[in-house]
């Protein structure tokens, strides 16, 4: 009996928890707080806040029973327009650090580089000139960040670029125009309209004779969103190019790109190819007016038109190719059923 009751006084014991009130005045005892972190909200429109809220994860003592809140740290990541940008105060500091801040492990230090750079291409143009070479990787770093803030920063950079070097970026595009393509096909809204609006200033920028041969490979991507993006760039290119220039490119390569996206999955690709193949027939009417004139009056412009198209493509192309731009009933290709 003695040890039973023994027993229940030493649970009594075990189990007796401290009021909060008979802590005070003792200094040594303390509790701890977990600070939860927080994640970026987007918006249902697929975009992201402006301000992006930092909280330190760390467990915050608070001593004896003074109360005390989590301290947050509010991280502002504006998306600024080009027109709205503000010229930096001291170029020549700015220029020196700024590779060394573009490859920052801080992605806020890397957005506000990324910000100074898109202040130097519009202000500044000569400053960084000689440097491009090291800030476009570095730039290309920043756009495959799965961060989106840092992401869509780096997008609008890339267009700031483009308008504002135009042909001299040309030998360092490749990597860049190839995670525009990526980005601007992605699902995500906000980061894909940023893509798409820089595609739109790479081909009204870069000369479409140097441009064109950058994109023709992406044109069989196996991806039919990026084909569907290619599409849209080549298309808009050679609204450029005029005659002249779509002579200098070969009008065979490009009709032949137009009809390989005539019956593609999706409907943005056909589009951008009836529009490509439009342009093609009005230039090759106009380049072929005296030869035309000569011909005996049954022959029209569409006659000369279908000729080439069957000499360039094969039957059923050349079909697909004729009925988009108002020639199927005036002419019956080979093959066809």
């Amino acid at each position: 009996m003695e040890v039973c009751k023994m027993s229940e006084m030493a649970l009594q014991d075990n189990t007796v928890i401290p009021e909060p009130d008979r802590m005070n005045g003792n200094a040594n005892k303390c509790k701890l707080i977990q600070v939860q972190t927080t994640k970026v909200e987007e918006n249902s429109y697929g975009g992201e806040s402006n301000g992006i809220p930092l909280i330190a994860s760390n467990p915050v003592k608070v001593e004896g029973t003074e109360k005390s809140e989590p301290a947050v740290v509010t991280t502002e990541v504006e998306y600024i327009e080009s027109k709205d940008l503000k010229d930096v105060e001291d170029v020549d500091s700015c220029v020196k650090s700024l590779v060394v801040e573009l490859g920052s492990k801080d992605w806020v230090s890397v957005c506000h580089a990324l910000n100074n750079v898109r202040r130097l291409s519009l202000f500044h143009e000569a400053s960084i000139i000689g440097i491009l070479c090291d800030i476009i990787p570095l730039v290309v770093k920043s756009v495959k960040n799965p961060r989106s803030a840092l992401c869509k920063t780096a997008i609008m950079a890339s267009e700031d670029i483009f308008s504002a070097y135009k042909d001299g970026i040309i030998d360092s595009l490749d990597l860049l125009l190839v995670q525009l393509l990526l980005k601007s096909s992605q699902d995500k809204k906000f980061v894909c309209e940023a893509a798409e609006n820089a595609l739109i200033t790479l081909t009204s920028s870069v000369s479409p004779l140097l441009l064109l041969p950058k994109l023709q490979p992406y044109i069989k991507d196996r991806n039919p969103r990026i084909r569907a993006k290619v599409s849209l760039c080549i298309s808009r290119s050679v609204q450029r190019l005029g005659d002249d220039g779509i002579k200098a490119f070969g009008m065979e390569k490009l009709i032949q790109i137009g009809a390989s996206q005539l019956c593609d999955q999706l409907p943005e690709s056909r589009d951008a190819a009836r529009a490509l193949l439009l342009v093609l027939q009005a230039a090759y009417k106009r380049s072929h007016t005296s030869e035309i004139a000569s011909l005996p009056e049954d022959n029209t412009t569409l006659s000369s038109w279908k000729h080439f198209c069957e000499s360039k493509l094969s039957p059923l192309n050349a079909q697909a190719v004729l009925r988009v731009t108002g020639s199927s009933k005036e002419v019956s290709v080979v093959g066809s059923s």
